[in-house]
């Protein structure tokens, strides 16, 4: 992840933690996309932030894990949810998950905050983590066609769509769309693909 929105997140982290669990609606798209495509099974949170999502996916009785790249955050959502799980790992490696896998993984707008490279290598890495017949959940904030940060220093990185499609290539693909985002108002791409089971 890059370097200055990780601080950026650390810093703030009980501000952005209000805005995402108080301030802001809830995401209704996202969580009605999840009960449409997801199956019961090990599901991560990736850039999970306050916890929100982990913590609701657990409610839903999905046997998660959330992990993010800021302590801050993880801090806080360890403060707002001590029933979910959480940990630190970082895109585009994810070293701390090493070779598990998942039936569900959820990457909710986070990776546009990594430059175009960092960004489909962490799409690969996703990808990788799920199960035969595992679903992926990927979005995030559409740009403008430039990288730029905003007042606080976090990346918002352009990347070219096709190059994300190119990297999910062999899974079937779900859902693909560009829409107004239910909880924070900004124009969000989000892609649901699905791993094969092989056939017997």
């Amino acid at each position: 992840m890059d370097i200055d929105t990780i601080r950026a997140y650390d810093k703030d982290a009980d501000a952005y933690a209000a805005q995402w669990e108080e301030e802001q609606a809830a995401p209704d798209d996202v969580r009605a996309a999840v009960r449409a495509y997801f199956n019961a099974g090990p599901t991560v949170d990736v850039g999970c932030g306050s916890g929100r999502d982990t913590a609701w996916l657990a409610g839903e009785g999905f046997d998660v894990i959330g992990v993010d790249a800021a302590p801050g955050l993880l801090a806080e959502a360890r403060r707002r949810h001590p029933e979910a799980t959480f940990e630190v790992d970082a895109l585009p490696v994810l070293a701390k998950l090493g070779d598990r896998i998942f039936t569900n993984v959820l990457c909710e707008t986070v990776i546009m905050h990594l430059e175009q490279p960092d960004a489909i290598a962490a799409v690969r890495r996703l990808a990788s983590l799920l199960a035969p017949g595992g679903t992926l959940y990927l979005s995030w904030r559409v740009g403008d066609g430039a990288d730029r940060r905003d007042e606080a220093g976090r990346l918002y990185a352009a990347f070219a769509t096709e190059a994300v499609r190119a990297t999910l290539a062999g899974l079937e693909v779900l859902l693909d769309e560009e829409r107004v985002s239910a909880s924070s108002k900004k124009v969000v791409h989000r892609i649901l693909a699905r791993r094969a089971t092989p056939k017997r």
